[in-house]
């Protein structure tokens, strides 16, 4: 998993406590990344339908949807993209004990134990929302923190 899915949940996160859009910039240096870093994250964030760009000078970053109904997968994906963390190749079929592909009709165990694998941790992500994360924030960073958050993107760059 990229460190841009990381940055990714962060920002949507810290958009649940925004009064509106949020630029690109201050989440940027909210969270001490590069601000051209950042940006790439949002954009595919807004690929994804789960976050939506608003132009002009009070323009920037807002959540498209109730944070409830953004899961951890739907980041991790808008950003990494759906495919399956393992992809077999099929190395059994190599070698001077290959096996011929023909008797290759079903994947091995290591293809199966890791298909099983992405489709648990799949289904963790999935059962955890932004709106989950966000009612971790106070008691990971401490008491105030979303009030802080919200607090601080609510005074002008300076």
């Amino acid at each position: 998993m990229s460190g841009g899915v990381e940055w990714a949940l962060h920002c949507c996160v810290v958009l649940t406590s925004a009064e509106g859009p949020v630029p690109a910039t201050r989440l940027a240096e909210l969270h001490d990344v590069s601000a051209s870093y950042l940006a790439k994250q949002l954009q595919a964030l807004s690929r994804a339908g789960l976050v939506r760009s608003v132009q002009g000078k009070a323009g920037g970053y807002v959540l498209t949807r109730d944070p409830a109904s953004i899961t951890v997968l739907d980041v991790v994906e808008a950003v990494d993209g759906p495919d399956q963390a393992f992809t077999c190749t099929e190395i059994r079929q190599r070698g001077p004990l290959a096996t011929p592909a023909e008797s290759c009709v079903v994947p091995c165990a290591i293809a199966r134990a890791m298909a099983e694998a992405d489709a648990a941790w799949r289904a963790a992500l999935r059962a955890v929302s932004i709106a989950d994360l966000v009612r971790g924030v106070d008691s990971d960073y401490g008491p105030g923190a979303m009030a802080g958050i919200r607090a601080w993107l609510t005074v002008p760059d300076a």
